[in-house]
């Protein structure tokens, strides 16, 4: 019996399919669970879905280029997604003429902040230069952050694993926290965890409202313009 369902996980392994179907029920299912908890936050189902992919795939000892090859239709899409996020935010053109000062502001202050406190972490902590290189873009969307890494000395690969937890982390406390700071403008809110957690953060600021979400978007929009003016610019300022 046990060798049946071995051979029958090894046919089914290579069928690249697999991977896309495993990847949305893990998703569909982490997405029932956060529900039924009443969005508690620690089970938000990206951070639920990765740690259970993660666990099949060491289980299974299969390589994430094998993985990859059945759920790449999902990355394709982010680039879609990404764009489709221009829908909500032109709904709210006229709030955004009226705010554009404040977002301004909102956006260099969160943007330096963001790349100057993962500098004066890594120095912290004694992290060589490379790392502390691919460090400084956590803050925006992956295909980004990771071409700026390139471009300054980081590494993309340890980049993206960065970002992604960045996003997951800003995704699971950003809303609470911003509650718990007595913040209820949903603009205010969208647009801090855009700039915070990028396009991850941005799926949990639509969960709160569509204005939230809508300025979330456009933050992750910018915020990603200009950390890629700014990283190379401190980084050539600090001498790395």
């Amino acid at each position: 019996m046990g060798g049946s369902i071995s051979r029958i996980w090894v046919y089914l392994a290579e069928t690249p399919l697999l991977w896309l179907a495993v990847t949305l029920i893990v998703f569909w299912l982490a997405q029932r669970l956060y529900r039924s908890t009443h969005d508690f936050p620690l089970l938000n189902p990206v951070l639920v879905s990765v740690t259970v992919l993660v666990l099949v795939l060491l289980a299974t000892g299969t390589p994430y280029h094998a993985y990859f090859d059945g759920a790449q239709f999902i990355h394709f899409l982010l680039g879609p997604a990404t764009v489709a996020l221009a829908v909500p935010l032109a709904t709210q053109a006229q709030e955004l003429k009226r705010l554009w000062l404040p977002i301004a502001i909102a956006l260099t202050a969160g943007s330096v902040t963001a790349v100057l406190s993962a500098m004066a972490l890594g120095w912290a902590l004694g992290l060589t230069p490379e790392t502390l290189l691919s460090m400084l873009p956590k803050s925006v969307t992956t295909p980004i952050a990771m071409g700026v890494a390139d471009e300054i000395g980081g590494l993309p690969s340890l980049t993206a694993v960065l970002v992604i937890l960045t996003g997951i982390t800003g995704a699971v406390i950003g809303i609470p926290l911003l509650r718990l700071l007595g913040l209820r403008d949903p603009v205010a809110k969208g647009f801090a965890i855009g700039v915070a957690a990028h396009g991850i953060g941005t799926a949990r600021a639509f969960e709160h409202s569509e204005r939230a979400g809508a300025f979330s978007g456009l933050a992750m929009g910018l915020n990603g313009a200009l950390t890629a003016l700014l990283v190379p610019l401190l980084v050539w300022l600090f001498g790395f």
